[in-house]
């Protein structure tokens, strides 16, 4: 015998037949969830990233009170004595902010970090000019070797440890955007001291021609990167970065032939003084 219900009265028996199984289906997510959260608790714990500290291995064994010991070795002591020195200064000059009682102090911290940095870094210039000049080596070519790679490797590793991390987008960032500060502001702000502060009106010199080469083949690689980024699928994979050290080379070499004028008269010796 076949009955024919209202339309009203089949959309309410539907809407009902909805409701029982939407309910049926949330309870049985609850019990799943429930089970999965405790089983899975020991795997995301083994899975959480390391920190940042951790990473660069800064534990308790690196602190310059520890003496090494014979079964570290001899090469460990070594270290030891490099590193204690500066690890002392920098102990009692820049407040440790992840203690209790410097938390309050860390823009302290954050500014003597400066200042320290500065200190060195006007330290490896003129190193890298003295070596440059006893050698009979250009400016620009101590700039984009022996400078920009001893200037580039707290940012090497800070992306290392990123990428470590499973943060590929970070790493990239950090790379291209390190680059873009040191261009418009590490240029940019000292430029406009000297200029505007120390030596009001006056100029300040370029003496490498290949530099417009230089910065045409900067760009250049910048444009190969992120070509060979997006034809990897945005993935960081080992052949993607052979192939970015790969261009770094031809970049390098490139820009050598260029100041030593091998490739062309465009770089004219300095006078002497």
């Amino acid at each position: 015998m076949k009955r024919d219900f209202k339309p009203k009265t089949r959309f309410r028996a539907a809407a009902v037949r909805i409701i029982i199984e939407q309910r049926r289906m949330r309870k049985e997510a609850i019990k799943m969830q429930g089970q999965v959260s405790i089983e899975s608790q020991d795997s995301i714990q083994k899975s959480k990233p390391k920190c940042i500290s951790t990473s660069m291995g800064l534990t308790a064994e690196s602190n310059w009170r520890n003496l090494p010991t014979r079964e570290e070795g001899f090469q460990r002591l070594i270290k030891w004595i490099i590193q204690a020195p500066l690890l002392v200064v920098l102990h009692y000059t820049i407040p440790d902010c992840r203690k209790d009682k410097w938390k309050k102090f860390f823009l302290l911290t954050f500014f003597t970090s400066i200042v320290w940095t500065a200190f060195f870094s006007y330290i490896m210039v003129w190193m890298v000019t003295l070596v440059g000049y006893t050698l009979g080596i250009p400016d620009s070519i101590m700039g984009i070797t022996f400078l920009a790679a001893g200037t580039s490797v707290p940012d090497a590793f800070a992306s290392l440890i990123v990428a470590r991390q499973g943060l590929g987008d970070m790493a990239v960032s950090n790379s291209l955007g390190s680059n873009i500060f040191d261009i418009l502001i590490g240029l940019a702000f000292p430029w406009f001291i000297q200029t505007a502060i120390i030596e009001p009106g006056s100029i300040a010199l370029i003496n490498s021609r290949g530099m417009v080469y230089s910065v045409i083949l900067l760009f250049l690689t910048i444009v190969i990167t992120i070509g060979g980024i997006s034809l990897s699928q945005w993935q960081l994979t080992p052949r993607l970065g052979v192939v970015l050290l790969s261009v770094y080379g031809v970049f390098l070499v490139i820009s050598i032939l260029l100041e030593f004028n091998f490739l062309g008269y465009v770089n004219p010796p300095m006078c002497q003084d």
